[in-house]
């Protein structure tokens, strides 16, 4: 393994947490971007707080996705980036182009500097959305030849950010991208252990059922990763022989979960403290009368009754990955938000 420097884009995020914690265990030294160096000592305390090893090996830097100025410091001296930044609003917006610009010219921002800077390869987090979305319900597994639809159905303005942003990526790169590798990981529903006080991406679903702001539960299902195989997936792809120039699916070894089994995991595990998750089930046709009024209730109706099979053999093969199952993932971020308060 190359234990040269390692670059982390958002260092305050969830994903890119357990990527540093990861680099730092595996003898790494690590360099993390943050919008203003204020927020370091807030960085360094909630990566404390979760075991962090060799903290006297990262160091910060401030740089902005929507602003040219740092990126250059940031990269010099690197040997790899993990491009993990990137905007997250799941849902309805009101200017998409709040989501998806930011998104897309962040993400070019990025690999410029790093072409620039003759780094040898970056990793980029992209997303499932980017992949298993608006193509309809006659789909096979999904692969990594797969692409989303932009305007299909259940496809929202993160969606699109997605897909945006890494088709830009990989033009970039065959086009304009010297002697840079380019490799995306593309994670399903991420879930696990929180750290700190922040709740983000899919673990607000398990916040929500524990805190009873679910009125239902619908008839959806969600594939699921732990964040810690998403964090030790990125690890892997800074090195491994065959990933330069792929597009690697990163889900547990199982079809995707019904909320309904979600919620049960969350009973079976939690005891009192799950009290509040929600038994009752939302009808579908409900649903899909609630999403001619509701954008954000578009998403879910889209997906109601389709359980969606995401095949991984390009992450075993390539990675070596062996995660963990979904109910690892589901029941750790409840219980972590349980033992902070978050609920």
């Amino acid at each position: 393994m190359n234990n040269g420097t390692v670059l982390v884009t958002g260092g305050s995020g969830f994903i890119a947490g357990h990527c540093i914690l990861r680099l730092l265990e595996k003898g790494h030294a690590v360099r993390t971007t943050v919008r203003s160096l204020r927020k370091e000592p807030e960085v360094r305390s909630v990566l404390d707080g979760a075991g962090m090893e060799r903290g006297d090996a990262l160091t910060f830097v401030e740089a902005d996705l929507t602003d040219d100025a740092g990126w250059a410091a940031a990269m010099d001296g690197v040997d790899a980036v993990l491009h993990v930044a990137s905007p997250v609003h799941i849902g309805a917006v009101k200017n998409e182009d709040d989501v998806i610009g930011p998104a897309r010219e962040g993400t070019l921002r990025v690999l410029r500097a790093a072409r620039d800077a003759r780094v040898r390869r970056v990793v980029l987090t992209s997303a499932f959305h980017a992949v298993g979305f608006g193509h309809g319900r006659a789909h096979a597994p999904f692969t990594e030849e797969d692409w989303s639809i932009p305007e299909g159905p259940g496809v929202d303005a993160y969606g699109r950010s997605k897909i945006y942003a890494e088709r830009a990526a990989w033009d970039f790169i065959h086009t304009e991208g010297g002697t840079t590798e380019l490799v995306t990981l593309l994670p399903v529903a991420v879930m696990g252990p929180v750290m700190g006080q922040n709740v983000s991406g899919s673990n607000h679903l398990i916040q929500n059922m524990l805190r009873g702001q679910m009125p239902g539960i619908p008839n959806v299902f969600i594939p699921i990763v732990d964040v810690r195989d998403v964090a030790d997936a990125h690890v892997a792809a800074i090195d491994a022989a065959g990933a330069a120039g792929q597009r690697i699916l990163i889900a547990s070894d199982e079809p995707a979960v019904a909320l309904s089994d979600v919620a049960a995991m969350l009973r079976d595990s939690l005891g009192d403290a799950a009290a509040q998750v929600p038994t009752r089930r939302i009808p579908s046709v409900l649903l899909r009368v609630l999403a001619l009024f509701s954008a954000d209730a578009r998403g879910p109706a889209a997906e109601v009754g389709f359980r969606k099979i995401v095949r991984i053999d390009r992450a075993r093969e390539i990675l070596g990955f062996s995660p963990r199952g979904s109910e690892e993932a589901v029941v750790a971020a409840g219980r972590s938000m349980v033992e902070k308060g978050l609920v």
